[in-house]
């Protein structure tokens, strides 16, 4: 047969058939070494992690974060006596900000776990481990007044979000918790009701995981998703598996429990609300859900919910104009199977759209999803019907670094106030200690500066504090400026370990506004309000409650930094009742308070 090919076309096969057999014949001789390479957590790999050491600039910010806690009087330490290895245990807890007696102090709740699963009831009242509302005294310091308000839980809470449900300006408590969610009722006085099975929040038992408030129909108040992690029974079995070397037993292992549904409760407008999750198909039966977020991130003013899943995949949901909601993850490429825990939500590159920030488990890298909408040139008067994002992080430094940890609380905040939004992350561990595994292994946390959408983001922790030099067990962060000094501090709950304010200390050198929106005809507190600030060649947006952290939640009240530009250039407001307002050459470095349907500030 050969002979009947032309020379040309004998050339062409001999070359083809020695192509393919170098090619196997490198495989089988190269094999053995390729394989080594295989990541391990904590190993340098040429070519793979031998790139993820970036330089810091010589002019990084010159911010510190210094740990305040004493100091501020705060005394909070989660859980309490020794854990079981039962997954409840390892997930929680979260904080979150509002000035809850509207007295212009940001005050802080924190969801705490009273101790193992294995407690008695007599064990658990008595358990020094509670839930806690710290009071803001104005000066510096804050006063527990968790008992006199009557919010000390003692149980297996989870995550906290502040919402005021009722529109009475003041902001009332959900707590979610593995047993029943509770919702307390701001009374205006100090004090606080349990309104959980009068207003149709409590009364299901789940393991319940992020809650996050948005007004997804628009009417002027607020309604609430939770979500749904694992149905959690502690298993029969002591069998464990190995991960990095790692035993990790089955009790502590989200892959061996089925997933938990998630929870959309709509406000009836009458003290009540209807659980519609199903219904309104975000229920999403197949994720082990952690975190969520409402934000409108096709700009055509209705809050689309995106939710982070651990171990399933991660899904966006797209709000009709609060009719319906079309599940769109694969179109918006956003459903990423990986182990997600936390969200940040912001504009990380300044050209006017909302982009996320994902926290991973080991190994998988942290996810920057920068949002396309401005690449596909949407305007209000050329609207775009859909929603994609690109995951940006291994370019632009936020990726491979993150190998080595396992993320869950993180923030958008720009702590040196030059105008561009920075990374906060609280890393712990979910691996149990060999030599104790009563412990959880211990991580330092992480903050990355933001060099602009050229250079992308640099950690900075080394030169950022002395805290950064310690490890902790990391789960939820929340941001808000408490001191009212112009820039952003953060709270860190760690796992079986001391809850962690820190202070910024010279983030306020820079220029700055703070903005407080108050709404009348939307819901009280302004959630899903839009905001664009412009300052000389700076423009800014934000959406009022869109971060998410992980089972935390930040203050409502949004400091943008402005560098060195000396006013505020304009100011616009899109209010979710559809009202605008917009305001011009506003001053720098003070708060500014917009009630809306009111010009005055």
């Amino acid at each position: 047969m050969l002979n009947k090919l032309s020379r040309r076309q004998r050339s062409v096969l001999f070359t083809s058939i020695a192509g393919t057999l170098l090619f196997v014949i490198l495989s089988i001789v190269f094999w053995p070494s390729r394989s080594k390479q295989n990541y391990i957590p904590g190993e340098d790999i040429e070519g793979l992690t031998s790139d993820l050491r970036r330089a810091i600039p010589e002019n990084h910010p010159n911010v510190q974060f210094r740990d305040a806690t004493r100091e501020t009087g705060i005394m909070f330490q989660h859980f309490h006596g020794e854990r079981t290895s039962q997954l409840p245990e390892d997930m929680g807890s979260g904080a979150a900000w509002a000035d809850y007696n509207n007295d212009g102090w940001e005050d802080l709740f924190v969801a705490n776990e009273a101790g193992p699963l294995s407690m008695e009831r007599n064990e658990l009242d008595l358990s020094p481990a509670h839930s806690s509302l710290y009071h803001n005294n104005g000066d510096g310091t804050f006063t527990e007044i968790s008992e006199k308000a009557g919010v000390n839980l003692r149980g297996t809470a989870i995550a906290v979000a502040w919402g005021d449900y009722d529109n009475d300006t003041w902001p009332d408590l959900i707590v979610t918790n593995y047993g029943e969610n509770k919702l307390f009722r701001n009374n205006g006085n100090g004090t606080f009701d349990d309104v959980s099975s009068k207003t149709g929040i409590g009364g299901i038992d789940g393991f319940w995981a992020g809650a996050s408030w948005g007004d997804f129909d628009r009417d002027g108040d607020l309604d609430l998703y939770i979500c749904g992690y694992v149905r959690y029974e502690k298993p029969e079995t002591s069998e464990a598996t190995t991960q990095y070397n790692v035993e990790v037993p089955v009790s502590i292992n989200p892959s061996s429990f089925p997933p938990e549904r998630n929870l959309l409760y709509r406000n009836n407008g009458n003290g009540t609300f209807s659980e519609i999750g199903r219904a309104a198909n975000v229920d999403d039966r197949n994720g082990k859900s952690l975190s969520a977020v409402w934000c409108d991130f096709d700009h055509d003013g209705w809050p689309d919910l995106y939710v982070a899943n651990d171990v399933s995949d991660n899904v966006m949901f797209r709000n009709i104009e609060g009719r319906a909601f079309e599940e769109i993850s694969r179109s918006a490429f956003v459903a990423d199977y990986r182990g997600a825990m936390g969200i940040g939500i912001g504009d990380w590159d300044n050209d006017q759209d909302m982009d996320m920030f994902i926290t991973h488990w080991m190994a998988q890298e942290n996810a920057l999803y920068s949002n396309l909408l401005a690449q596909m040139k949407w305007s209000p008067q050329k609207p775009v019907n859909k929603i994609r994002f690109m995951d940006e992080s291994d370019r632009f430094g936020l990726g491979q670094i993150a190998l080595d940890f396992i993320g869950f609380g993180t923030v958008f905040l720009d702590y040196d106030n030059d105008g561009m939004s920075d990374i906060f992350i609280a890393n712990g561990s979910t691996f149990q200690q060999n030599e104790n595994p009563k412990l959880l292994v211990p991580m330092k946390d992480q903050l990355f500066w933001n060099k602009g959408n050229r250079e992308g983001f640099y950690d900075v922790s080394i030169v950022s504090g002395e805290y950064f030099n310690k490890e902790f067990g990391g789960r939820g962060v929340a941001s808000a400026d408490y001191d009212n000094d112009g820039d952003v501090d953060l709270f860190i709950v760690n796992n079986v370990g001391p809850g962690i304010l820190l202070k910024n200390e010279g983030g306020n050198e820079n220029n700055w506004a703070k903005i407080h929106l108050i709404g009348t005809k939307s819901n009280s507190m302004a959630i899903g309000a839009a905001i664009r600030l412009v300052a000389g060649d700076l423009v800014q947006i934000r959406q009022i409650g869109a971060q998410g952290s992980y089972c935390s939640q930040n203050s409502f009240k949004e400091i943008f930094g402005l560098g060195n530009r000396s006013q505020v250039d304009t100011l616009q407001i899109a209010w979710p009742s559809g009202l605008q307002q917009s305001y011009f050459n506003l001053q720098v470095n003070e708060l500014i308070q917009i009630i809306e349907e009111n010009p005055d500030t």
